[in-house]
């Protein structure tokens, strides 16, 4: 199949169920909104490594938050509920308390499965902090030296699936870095997803296992263009870079659609083709064929 003038390959990506949960961060103005931000969803690209993996999911009007300020929905991702009742409470402990008039609410209210948030970080307010419960939710607030940290008592957990991706072959990096650039800002207009990786894109993709034993991923070998010709190489013989960009979501049909935004939007002039990472099917639950999001698609 071919695609404004590039070659969308006959193969499919594959992603795993993953938790979530939603955090709705508000701050007095943009700037420090955007601290908060920068701050929670640093060193967050693949729970390979990290704790969760977090991005914005989009930014929100003040009448479409609970306190009526300017603030941005936050996802994070994770592979178990327990692995997020750790990571969520340490990062917003330490990169939104910290940020001057932020505060946090839950944006899945009405999951079963919870997780502890202000009731971790209320220790920190030494017996000054104080509960209250609003509507059957219940907020903390914690002394601090700008006035009150206001955070929400529990975070709703929802089912989600990250590793969605599309792994992108171009002649030149210009043409590279322009194409992924036009797929993560198609990303960024869907909502319930996000890229997690720097920009949304992985330069430094990765295959299942290594030589070296304590290492759980490596290289793709396959897309780097500087030893193809010391190992099988996935790359057309016209293609010089290849960039990977990897969507978590709120569900299975919000990342196909978020790829297929991805695929339109990534092809053009010097993008030879575009593929995807997956692991012959025997490790992720979800797949997802290009050749059909394509056909499926309406995007323009």
């Amino acid at each position: 199949m071919e695609l404004h003038g590039t070659q969308i390959l006959d193969t499919f990506a594959e992603a795993f169920d993953m938790r979530y949960v939603r955090l709705i961060i508000t701050a007095h103005d943009d700037y420090w909104l955007q601290a908060a931000v920068r701050e929670f969803t640093g060193y967050s690209s693949s729970v390979i490594a990290c704790d969760a993996e977090t991005g914005v999911e989009a930014y929100l009007d003040p009448a479409q938050t609970p306190d009526g300020r300017c603030g941005v929905s936050v996802l994070v991702f994770g592979f178990s509920t327990k692995a997020l009742s750790k990571a969520v409470p340490n990062r917003t402990g330490q990169c939104v308390m910290t940020c001057p008039t932020t505060a946090v609410f839950d944006g899945l209210d009405g999951e079963e499965d919870k997780i502890a948030l202000g009731k971790h970080i209320r220790y920190f307010g030494d017996g000054f902090q104080k509960s209250k419960k609003i509507f059957d939710r219940r907020y903390w607030r914690i002394p601090v030296m700008d006035g009150e940290f206001l955070v929400e008592d529990r975070l709703g957990v929802g089912r989600g699936v990250a590793g969605g991706n599309i792994i992108l072959q171009a002649v030149d990096l210009e043409s590279a870095l322009a194409a992924a650039r036009r797929g993560t800002d198609a990303v960024a207009e869907i909502p319930g997803v996000i890229a997690p990786f720097p920009g949304g894109v992985a330069r430094s993709g990765s295959k299942v296992g290594s030589i070296y034993k304590q290492l759980p991923a490596s290289t793709a070998d396959a897309y780097c263009p500087t030893i193809r010709g010391r190992t099988e190489t996935a790359l057309l013989e016209e293609a010089n870079y290849a960039l990977e960009i990897v969507i978590d979501g709120t569900g299975p049909g919000v990342v196909g659609g978020a790829m297929a935004a991805a695929l339109h939007a990534a092809t053009g002039e010097g993008v030879v083709a575009i593929g995807a990472g997956n692991y012959g099917g025997k490790l992720g639950k979800h797949q997802f064929a290009l050749q059909e999001l394509l056909s499926a698609s309406t995007t323009p």
